[in-house]
């Protein structure tokens, strides 16, 4: 397999920006860091420390900009759903060329048309993630699963500049995969991360706790997601999203129960509200997804007049 050197900027190299950005590197691909202007000189200067038994402890050089100021082949937009719109300011459509592809990490299913809305629906390929991977400070990330999967999607971006990247991330050793139904693809994940983004939050316990002391509350909420990603086209399945928590690590943590730890914004509206939003269109009833909603609602820094489907 070939490995052609690409230019790949990385929109927020935290926990899991940060990891992607420095295996392309040591793999020989042009990495720009797009963050802050003092993250981006710490990253310029330094580099991206990776610690991880997977992929080794190394260190990657990358350059870092406060935006993007030449052509890339592909921008990996890796920042929290809270973040996007600010974040995009340091993506100007016209610095990313004719032929840049968006890759966008995000958690949840409504940010594709977001993106949509401001570059070329052929140049957006929405993706997901399965990985364990943390920023424990600026440029240095801690990766602590014994895995790190993507599937890219190609419903409107050409497959075969897919296939491509999908090779060099598989040669910075990386599983990735190119699908290509974009909403099966994310409501595949959906299923299995709003139980265990909610979960691990409302209770502050890792997935392992999840997945015995609160069992019956945890098949209900993917019974109920998947019945939602069915209902919007999806092919989910619950008894595979029940098989994925209980093959995870015990002590698992969520990204919202690190983020809810740490005292930082919560993803709850691109995730639990997105799930509300879907169920009152489709008519879908989620009991327990409405309820672990409200009970976190008083504890997001967040809009919470978007958070319900009853408003």
């Amino acid at each position: 397999m070939a490995n052609d050197a690409l230019t790949v900027a990385v929109l927020g190299p935290g926990g899991v920006g940060g990891l992607l950005a420095a295996l392309l590197s040591r793999a020989g691909h042009r990495v720009i860091c797009l963050a802050g202007e003092e993250t981006a000189g710490k990253l310029a200067a330094d580099g991206i420390e990776v610690r991880s038994a997977h992929f080794g402890d190394f260190t990657a050089r990358v350059a870092a900009d406060t935006e993007l100021r030449e052509p890339a082949d592909v921008c990996l937009i890796a920042v929290k759903a809270t973040a996007l719109d600010a974040a995009l300011e340091r993506l100007p459509a016209k610095a990313l060329g004719e032929e840049g592809l968006v890759v966008p990490l995000l958690n949840g299913v409504e940010h594709p048309a977001l993106l949509r809305e401001r570059y070329r629906s052929e140049q957006v390929a929405p993706a997901v993630i399965r990985v364990e991977s943390t920023r424990i400070a600026p440029g240095v990330i801690e990766h602590g699963s014994p895995f790190a999967e993507l599937d890219l999607t190609a419903d409107t971006a050409p497959r075969a500049r897919l296939e491509a990247f999908a090779g060099a991330l598989e040669w910075a050793g990386l599983r990735a995969r190119v699908q290509d139904e974009e909403s099966a693809t994310l409501w595949a994940k959906m299923a299995f991360l709003a139980p265990f983004a909610l979960l691990t939050t409302r209770y502050g316990v890792p997935v392992g706790d999840v997945r015995t002391l609160h069992r019956e509350e945890l098949t209900a909420l993917v019974e109920e997601t998947a019945a939602v990603g069915r209902a919007c086209g999806a092919a989910t399945d619950p008894s595979a999203a029940l098989a994925r928590y209980d093959a995870f690590p015990a002590a698992t943590k969520s990204s919202m129960q690190r983020d809810a730890e740490a005292g930082r914004t919560l993803e709850l509206d691109a995730i639990g509200g997105a799930l509300l939003r879907a169920a009152e269109r489709t008519g879908v009833p989620v009991p327990v997804a409405g309820e672990l909603v409200r009970r976190l609602t008083p504890h997001a820094d967040t809009d919470s007049r978007r958070l319900t489907a009853d408003g």
